[in-house]
């Protein structure tokens, strides 16, 4: 995933040892191979002192090659539920035993057939294979199976993979990138037309992931719902403006478990605090907890249940 003409010789990083190669790698591109935000790493280096990067000529932050594969591993091990101050400061080694011994979700005779193949085409880097598999997987099961269950389930089975350093970046990437280009394909193919609610999806600065708020989309539009998607790390501030020129009903945000949860509350508080009170917010994923509920804020389960926000919606309005 490193771009080999922004890499140069630097001196060494704070994790890197004497005899590992040391590169100057941008912040950019340590945010694009490991999915850690920008902001994330910024919070990281003030909060806990990890990591400590260097400088370019321009005053930017370089990271080192371990300082990378060292974020990689904590990384991984946050997609599995854990906290990065649990993880921050442990030496790579222990942070990669921890991974092996993570616990696995056990799979039945199908889920493992399907998984196996699906592993052997992104270990083969088939990614046009990949996607008809995907595609005929959705034609048989129906679009609420195929997203509320296979799709949920492969995604945790590909991170425990990806984890246990059985899956590189770029096999996850791939997986990733043919699970969005199938579900915009289904997104696509809704017939056009007055629906409602009208719904925008979102996530807020510092949050990159947008697969869950892609499985969500097609779900509801499929069930007759105008969904239109910002993309990812849409300014606070202006989503009130959003609403009011899009007449939008509700607001949809994802939070992912490498997303620090007091951060996640505090933004759904203040965009709370600045939406018409009809304006509905619906928030998701590993960063926020059912059990910690926020005013005027609904709190998702998983993905399977999203219809069910739908319905809810509908019923109360008659």
């Amino acid at each position: 995933m490193l771009d080999p003409a922004s890499v140069q010789p630097v001196a060494t990083g704070p994790v890197a040892s004497a005899t590992a190669e040391v590169v100057n790698i941008p912040i950019a591109i340590v945010e694009r191979d490991t999915g850690i935000a920008k902001d994330t790493l910024r919070i990281w280096e003030r909060r806990y002192g990890f990591p400590q990067p260097g400088r370019d000529g321009n005053g930017e932050r370089t990271y080192s090659a371990n300082d990378l594969e060292h974020l990689r591993a904590i990384k991984r091990l946050m997609d599995q539920g854990m906290r990065p101050g649990k993880l921050i400061g442990l030496p790579l080694s222990e942070l990669e035993a921890m991974a092996q011994a993570m616990p696995v979700r056990s799979l039945t005779g199908d889920e493992q057939r399907t998984a196996d193949s699906i592993l052997e085409l992104i270990r083969g880097h088939h990614a046009s294979e990949l996607r008809v598999l995907l595609q005929r997987l959705m034609l048989q099961q129906g679009l609420q199976a195929f997203v509320g269950q296979t799709i949920a389930h492969l995604n945790q089975h590909i991170g425990e993979c990806w984890a246990r350093g059985e899956l590189t970046v770029a096999h996850e990437h791939l997986y990733t990138e043919c699970v969005q280009t199938v579900l915009h394909g289904i997104i696509a193919a809704q017939p056009a037309g007055a629906a409602s609610p009208r719904i925008v999806l979102t996530t807020v600065p510092g949050e990159t992931h947008t697969l869950g708020l892609l499985m969500a989309e097609a779900l509801w539009t499929a069930e007759g719902a105008a969904c239109v998607s910002l993309g990812p790390q849409f300014p606070i501030a202006d989503i009130p403006a959003v609403v009011q020129d899009g007449g939008y009903d509700i607001v949809a945000l994802s939070f992912s478990l490498s997303f620090p949860s007091t951060r996640a509350r505090n933004a759904l508080r203040t965009l709370r605090s600045s939406l018409p009170s009809h304006v509905q917010i619906w928030a998701g994923g590993g960063a926020l907890s059912q059990r910690h509920t926020i005013d005027g804020v609904r709190i998702l389960g998983p993905i399977a249940t999203a219809s069910d926000a739908l319905a809810e919606w509908r019923s109360q309005r008659g």
